[in-house]
């Protein structure tokens, strides 16, 4: 008697096709199977079978059945999702084949699919795994994931799949059943068995499932092992047989809603949308959307596809562009605008569905009630958790969880910071879930997700259940934080899991759905416990997975190698859940919640803190935002706890310090800064934190550092409390404070820096302070999650587990400092987060880290538990990883650098109090300007304070030894870097240490003889005959002109000093590079460095050791200078006691104006006012006269004038007065000079000019003025025609000039 199967349907080619049982065949159109009796009925798949089945699965189960009566394997490929899987699995269960099932991923290795060594009772000896159980024991291995394994490693199956033979390790031999029948015709079976020979079954197959490698990420098969299967393209269902399924699931959503959301679906799906690099669209998930829109069919279609498919999250502009045009060709666009649900009403235990909730949604102004998946613990309703704060963002987020809860597993996507946690805890606590949260890290493997391996007291291994599969078991919430860091070829072992709720694990134990375990229990007839010797277990109904990741990396590399710029959201995970994102919150809900959660922080504070975090994150430009990652919600919440308790305390420095300012990239710290000015902040820190004395002191057991008090902690352990030599300097004072601040409340701290600026030293004098006992550890690459937890050891042939530093301090309430935090993977250290949030951590043996009391393997956090992590700045040169980039936000984050340059020095004097203060300066301003030049990138190497004690140290032990000499224990590293070297060598040279010279370098000026000493004349005063009347001469009176007052401003400009003598012994001792420009043309110097130029007239000031040097510039002092046609030459004389500090610029005119002389205070020159100070009124008046007269000296002649001449020229231009023979003379006759009478033109030589009276000039005969001006025409028309010639030969050189260019062009 035939039974025909309920589904009856028409092939494609025309024919029907049917599958349908004959007793024990089971025929499938032509096709036919005979059955056959299991011996393990358990491990036959049950309830994957459906009662109606598209044409296109009976036309695959028809094939498969071909190729299973040829025995030839199989390989199912196609896209992500789980037809294939479900396919395979309806054949099996069609079939009543026992199923040995393989999830693979990159961790797979070669005994995870033949044997696997075991120690039981001191003897090690071999089990059995998948592959040797299935050729055994004939039945179906099913491979899934062939893509992830790593390569060579599934080629250790090729014989077994080709002639079914296999070399095991314990000795046996795999051979094929006819070979081995064979055998058995002429050999006994002991003889087979004393061989080793063991027979493989003839119903042995092999079914491997797979996605394509050239579209989707993989390793691709092996040609030898892709030659051994034969292939079956599973694509998607067909068009019409998909919308019949989501048509029977949402009997309440009318027909065409369904049909637009498959239509996108399959668009996206197309090879169009595939060319434009978009992921595929997780049409698995189209059954559990549209079982959501039966709840609510008033829900917004376009909201919903952004659950299956966030492309805002993922794709670029181009990506979001292609998208909405689908959507806004099938009209889903326009639905944006239906209801969305908007909060959770309330939640109460359902009274009939037991494990359920009744929950109640408002949207608008319906009420929808219905029923959700619960845990074992009590529900909770709505707002009932007072550390909880609720926005309308995060209520809206909560309702729309609590819809995709009742069908599928969720995944939140948000910004680290963002309250994703909270959220999902929350959510958790709702629903009366007890939350079970896994780390998840880059290099975790498959092992560490589901089963850890270790050893019994007695020396036995075991298998551990990882808490992933506790949970499972209990019926917990899973919480997988940073599935974004995890590698996919890990994650896929979790794929059967969160889509069909079965699981297969190492030790042979299966996890089956609750409904299929009841219906194999019912079949079977077995008791629970029956079923569990099997290694059969139920998952909960109400286990729940909610994943937490940051959002991806638009463009970012798809590679997991790189914990950063990640594009982990790709076509495989988007069937796994269904996705909500956290959107940042409006900045009216984040002072809500700051309000709430910090009732007391001054509200003036917040809204700037506020303002200057929401500009940075409106703006569009890239820096801005990499500076907002900064200020996540959660370090605004801390910030704002430290205002409360310390309301004095700088908002600005507060900024400041939670992004680190101090390392930040120049760009980055110019937009901080310009965010800070136009937020109406100050921008500098320096001017934030102003000047004070910072000291600390211990006094009646309470600790005093700064301004913040502490009591002493009273500890038994007096051993491990740190105690080091510290000298207190201001700068690390302020850390310290900063710290202490901090720790009163409770936050674990971060501190950053460059190499040997002493964090370490901070930490352990700010314990020692304290009296805390410290633990300590120090990462490093190789450090792994358990080396961090625990520390393994054998004793007495048995693995033990001690207590890592980690461990200890969190029992005992010691501090723990982790040094070198940035030497280990981000993906390593990231399981602290955990710790740091939620006081758990999950250890390597099995044992958690509680807040609270727990179950009996818990450890309880000690309520005086605190971390101190230290690290390195992120960046070149520092070779690790950039950790405060990773979890910079869950920590306090405290910037430490160098000192300043006084305190430096006052450090530098306690260790080498022996040490001349000179060497100590130049060693402090020389590494202080080397500093300076790392942080500007001229070099890399960023020279610290460590480096500057140990040369103190070694020169106050070995005094005699050169201060080069000792450098060269700090600059050796770079001998061999000629460009650093001379860089180097040129910085401290400019500081007067001799790095490099050499005792030959000796470079003196020639010695030269001085003159004899002779008489070159001499004066006397004639008193005799009417003294009185010779002394009194005739003066004339002629007013001042003064003109002023002019307003100077004073610039100051860096001071570039260089030491002379550093590289070789000379007279000169050190110089100056003045920033003057081209033209400028030095006029005097003096002693006490004023230096005025001109060409503009400019007049420099400095003080021997300054740093910085005083520019004046006068403009407005000599106006005529602009035009050309006035070229001053200025001198300089600074004036005396009680004038110090004053200067008379001098500069003496051609014309008949009379002389310039300029008298400027330079007092507030060194002064911050900017302006220079008038000398004759007050010292304050900030202006500056300028007065125009003419000294005189008249006295009589007593000669005549002959006839007007030019003069002889002397060379050595010494003053000459009166007399008839020199040119440029005073106060003579005849020859070109001035002051005296009967010259042809006047001639300036530069010296104090005598005057001859006006009468004696008024004598001069009429024909001895018209010869001197007839000699004044005619030298200024020779001055004329020379001026001409050479305009006309540079007018004719510039012609030879272009022309002479125009050739060669």
């Amino acid at each position: 008697v035939e039974r025909p199967h309920p589904h009856h349907s028409k092939a494609g080619s025309g024919e029907s096709s049917y599958f349908f049982f004959a007793g024990d065949t089971i025929n499938i159109g032509e096709v036919s199977y005979k059955l056959k009796k299991p011996q393990n009925p358990e491990l036959v798949p049950v309830k994957h079978f459906s009662d109606s089945l598209p044409q296109t699965v009976v036309q695959h189960l028809r094939w498969i059945m071909q190729k299973d009566l040829l025995g030839q394997d199989v390989f199912l490929i196609g896209p992500p999702g789980t037809l294939r899987r479900s396919i395979a699995m309806q054949y099996l269960e069609l079939t009543k084949r026992e199923v040995e099932y393989v999830t693979l991923s990159r961790d797979t290795t070669e005994t995870d699919l033949k044997q696997r060594r075991e120690i039981c009772s001191g003897t090690a000896f071999y089990i059995d795994q998948c592959a040797v159980r299935a050729a055994t024991q004939g039945r179906v291995l099913v491979l899934e994931g062939l893509e992830k394994a790593e390569r060579n490693v599934l080629p250790i199956l090729n014989n077994l799949l080709e002639n079914r033979e296999m070399q095991l390790d314990d000795g046996r031999f795999l051979m094929a059943a006819e070979r081995y029948d064979k055998l058995l015709q002429e050999h006994t079976k002991e003889e087979l068995d004393r061989w080793k020979i063991v027979r493989v079954s003839e119903d042995f197959w092999v079914i491997a499932l797979g996605l394509p490698v050239s579209k989707y990420k993989g390793n691709p098969l092996d040609p030898p092992l892709r030659s051994r299967f034969q292939a079956r393209d599973i694509y998607y269902l067909p068009f019409k047989d998909q919308l019949e399924l989501l048509y029977a699931a949402g009997a309440n959503v009318p027909a065409e809603r369904v049909s637009q959301l498959l239509s996108f679906a399959t668009t996206l799906c197309s090879q169009e949308s595939s060319s434009l690099g978009l992921p595929d669209f997780p049409i698995d998930n189209l059954l559990p959307a549209v079982r959501v829109l039966n709840t609510f069919p008033m829900l917004s279609l376009h909201k919903l596809i952004h659950r299956l498919y966030p492309y805002k999250n993922f794709l670029a502009k181009d990506g979001h562009a292609a998208v909405e045009a689908v959507l806004n060709k099938f009209e889903l666009l326009e639905n944006q605008l239906q209801q969305t649900p908007s909060s959770i009403l309330s939640v109460s235990v359902s009274k009939e569905f037991q494990g359920h909730v009744d929950v109640k949604l408002s949207i608008a102004d319906k009420e929808i009630t219905f029923q959700s998946p619960a845990g074992t613990n009590e529900a909770h309703p709505p707002h009932s958790n007072p550390t909880f704060i609720g926005t309308p963002g995060h209520s809206q987020l909560l309702a729309e969880m609590m819809q995709s809860h009742i069908v599928k597993d969720i995944c939140l996507i948000g910004p680290k910071g963002s309250g994703k946690s909270v959220i999902a805890r929350e959510f958790a606590n709702m629903l009366g879930y007890s939350v079970e949260p896994v780390m998840l890290y880059q290099d975790m493997t498959a092992r560490d997700l589901l089963q850890q391996r270790y050893t019994l007291p007695n020396g036995d291994t075991a298998w551990r259940p990882s808490p992933l599969v506790t949970a499972a078991l209990e019926g917990k919430m899973l919480l997988l934080d940073g599935i974004h860091r995890v590698n996919l070829g890990t994650l896929s072992v979790l794929s059967r899991l969160l889509q069909d709720r079965e699981l297969d694990l190492y030790d042979g134990t299966r996890l089956l759905r609750w409904d299929r375990y009841q219906t194999l229990k019912d079949q079977l007839q077995l008791s629970d416990q029956q079923l569990q010797k099997r290694s059969i277990f139920p998952i909960h109904p109400s286990f729940r997975v909610l994943a937490l990741a940051e959002p991806p990396v638009v463009g970012g590399s798809t590679s997991s190698d790189s914990s950063r710029g990640q594009q982990w959201l790709g076509s495989e995970l988007l069937t796994l859940f269904l996705y909500h994102s956290v959107t940042p919150l409006a900045k009216a809900e984040e002072m809500d919640l700051i309000l709430g959660l910090t009732p007391n922080v001054p509200k003036e504070a917040a809204e700037q803190l506020l303002n200057f975090t929401h500009s940075l994150r409106r703006g569009n430009d890239p820096t801005a935002k990499s500076l907002a990652s900064s200020f996540s919600t959660r370090q605004l919440l801390r910030i704002c706890r430290r205002l409360s308790q310390y309301p004095e305390e700088n908002i600005t420095h507060s900024i400041h310090k939670a992004c680190l300012s101090r390392f930040l990239p120049s760009l980055a710290r110019a937009t901080l800064e310009k965010t800070l000015k136009n937020c109406s902040m100050k921008a500098s820190l320096e001017d934030a934190e102003g000047i004070s004395d910072y000291c600390c002191a211990v006094k009646n057991g309470v600790l005093t550092i700064g301004k913040v008090s502490a009591p002493i902690y009273s500890s038994v352990q007096k051993l491990k409390v740190p105690d080091v030599l510290f000298y207190d300097n201001p700068q690390h004072i302020m850390v310290m404070e900063d710290m202490l601040k901090d720790f009163l409340l409770g936050e674990h701290l971060l501190l950053v820096g460059n190499q040997g600026v002493g964090k370490n030293k901070v930490v352990d004098r700010f314990l020692h302070l304290l009296n805390r006992p410290r633990e300590y550890i120090q990462l490093h690459r190789d450090t792994t999650v358990q080396t961090l937890t625990l520390q393994p050891s054998v004793r007495d042939g048995v693995i033990m587990y001690e207590d890592s530093p980690l461990v200890k301090a969190v029992k005992l309430g010691h501090v723990l400092v982790i040094d070198e935090a940035d030497k280990a993977p981000t993906n390593v250290t990231c399981i602290l987060k955990t710790l740091v949030e939620s006081g758990e951590m999950i250890l390597a043996d099995g044992r958690r880290i509680l807040s609270a009391k727990g179950k009996p393997n818990a450890i309880i956090m000690h309520p005086d538990f605190r971390m101190v992590v230290l690290a390195n700045r992120p960046g070149f040169p520092f070779l690790g990883n950039d950790f405060y980039g990773s979890l910079g936000d869950i920590f306090s984050c405290h910037a430490v650098d160098n000192p300043k340059p006084q305190a430096e020095l006052e450090m530098l004097k306690q260790y080498g109090p022996d040490v001349p203060d000179a060497t100590l300066q130049k060693l402090v301003a020389a590494f202080g300007e080397l500093r300076s030049m790392a942080d500007q990138g001229t070099i890399s190497y960023p020279y610290s304070t460590r480096e500057v004690v140990n040369i103190v140290k070694h020169l106050q032990k070995f005094p005699n030894e050169g201060l080069a000499n000792v450098l060269r224990n700090v600059f050796d590293f770079d001998a061999y870097s000629k460009d650093m070297l001379e860089v180097l060598i040129e910085a401290l040279h400019k500081h007067g240490i001799p790095f490099g010279a050499k005792p030959t370098s000796v470079s003196l000026a020639k010695e030269l003889p001085l003159p004899e000493v002779r008489m070159t004349g001499y004066w006397s005063i004639n008193q005799g005959g009417n003294a009185r009347r010779k002394l009194l001469c005739p003066t004339e009176t002629h007013p001042v002109d003064v003109k002023g007052p002019a307003f100077l401003r004073v610039q100051r400009l860096p001071c570039n000093r260089k030491e002379s003598r550093a590289l070789s012994f000379t007279e000169e001792k050190a110089n100056w590079q003045l920033p003057m420009n081209e033209v400028n043309i030095i006029c005097d110097v003096t002693n006490i460095l004023y230096v005025a130029t001109c060409n503009p007239v400019s007049l420099y000031s400095m003080k021997k050791d300054g740093e910085t040097i005083q520019l004046m510039e006068l403009y407005d002092v000599f106006p005529r200078t602009i035009s050309g046609v006035w070229q001053p030459f200025v001198t300089v004389a600074p004036l005396g006691s009680p004038l110090d500090g004053q200067v008379v610029l001098h500069e003496e005119q051609v014309c008949t104006l009379g002389e310039l002389y300029i008298c400027v205070s330079l007092d507030l020159i060194m002064n911050k006012g900017g302006f220079v100070t008038c000398m004759l009124h007050s010292f304050h008046s900030k202006m500056l006269f300028i007065f125009f007269f003419q000294i005189t000296i008249q006295r009589e002649s007593g000669l005549d004038v002959s006839a007007p001449k030019h003069g002889k020229v002397d060379l050595n231009n010494a003053p000459h007065v009166g007399g008839n023979q020199w040119a440029g003379g005073t106060g003579g006759r005849d020859t070109a000079g001035l002051g005296g009478k009967g010259g042809p033109y006047r001639l300036d030589a530069g010296h104090k000019v005598y005057q001859v009276s006006q009468a004696e000039k008024d004598a001069v005969p009429e024909e001895v003025r018209r010869a001197a001006r007839e000699m004044a025409e005619k030298a200024f028309k020779e001055r004329i025609v020379k001026h001409q010639c050479l305009r006309i030969k540079t007018k004719k050189c510039s012609q030879f000039l272009g022309s002479m260019f125009t050739l060669l062009s």
